[in-house]
Order: C-alpha cells, then sequence, then structure tokens
C-alpha cells in the first residue's frame, strides 16, 4: 500500500482498526536527486536475513510513534544524530507481516533526502552502498522491502 501523504498518528489508528498492534519502520534515504538510496549489509550469523541487504529500519518500541521509533533507529544503524527531526518525504508504503514470534506486524517504509552526514554503522552491519534506485531489483532487499523502493521510484 502507498500514500502520498504523511501522518503518522492516522497511520498507526489505521492499522490498529484493522487488528495490527506492532510496528516496524524503515527509510528510503536517497542523494543525487533520488536517483541513489542507500543499503546496509546485514551481518551474515545476523538472526533477520543473514548476510542480506537492507534499509535502515527496525522496530517501534512500546510508547515510541513512528517518527520517534524511525530517529531511533537511524542513530543506532547509521550514527545518524539522535535528537535531528525526522522530515521525510511526502511519502509512506508499507505492508503486513507475521513476525518469527507470531506477532501480526506492519511495516513502514519512509523516505527522505540524505543530509550528508558521515554514516556511522552499527554493530549490525558490515557494510553500506549508494545504489541506483532504478536497479533496486538487483539488490538483496526482501521482496517486501524492494516493493517499497519500486513504490517510491514510482512516486518520482
Amino acid at each position: 500500500m502507498m500514500e502520498t501523504t504523511v501522518d503518522p498518528r492516522r497511520l498507526v489508528e489505521q492499522a490498529r482498526a484493522e487488528g495490527i498492534t506492532r510496528f516496524s519502520v524503515g527509510m528510503i534515504l536517497h542523494r543525487a536527486e533520488g536517483r541513489e538510496f542507500l543499503l546496509l549489509r546485514r551481518r551474515p550469523d545476523d538472526t533477520s536475513f543473514p548476510g542480506g541487504e537492507d534499509l535502515p529500519s527496525g522496530g517501534v518500541e512500546p510508547g515510541e510513534g513512528l517518527f520517534e521509533g524511525l530517529a531511533r533507529e537511524l542513530h543506532e544503524e547509521i550514527g545518524r544524530q539522535a535528537d535531528a527531526p525526522v522530515r521525510p518525504d511526502p511519502f509512506v508504503s508499507w505492508f503486513d507481516y507475521v513476525s518469527r514470534s507470531g506477532n501480526r506486524k506492519r511495516w513502514f517504509a519512509f523516505s527522505a533526502p540524505y543530509d550528508g552526514a558521515p554514516i556511522r554503522l552499527s554493530e549490525e552491519h558490515t557494510g553500506f552502498r549508494w545504489a541506483p534506485m532504478r536497479e533496486y531489483g538487483r539488490s538483496d532487499l526482501s521482496p517486501q522491502v524492494a516493493g517499497a523502493v519500486r513504490d517510491r521510484l514510482g512516486s518520482l
């Protein structure tokens, strides 16, 4: 699913109305006028997509809003300043999935221009690259996350 406006409270309310109470967030960080996006390489011993590529992403903690969770994950995974506000593009895409623990979750993908700050990887990742947006299908992204990137490309 995709929308071109972002109201995180409404997104959560809509998901809760559908019986979904757990959330994850990811960020399509882009540069070069939207032509490239950031991909992180997961550790080979990671429990979720070992060795695969992913967007900066993670679970939203209880009591956090979507953007608060996203800011925390960006800080943890790429060293973004923790108190820097999240200012996404007017774009959001999402999909539902069942976690390893059996919980139904909704994963939201937001998009924002890269601010030029140095990328400082967490121990969860072994590397990163800037990939051409149009080549998202050649990445190791899961099909659902690749779909979010495809949605973003289609919104340009």
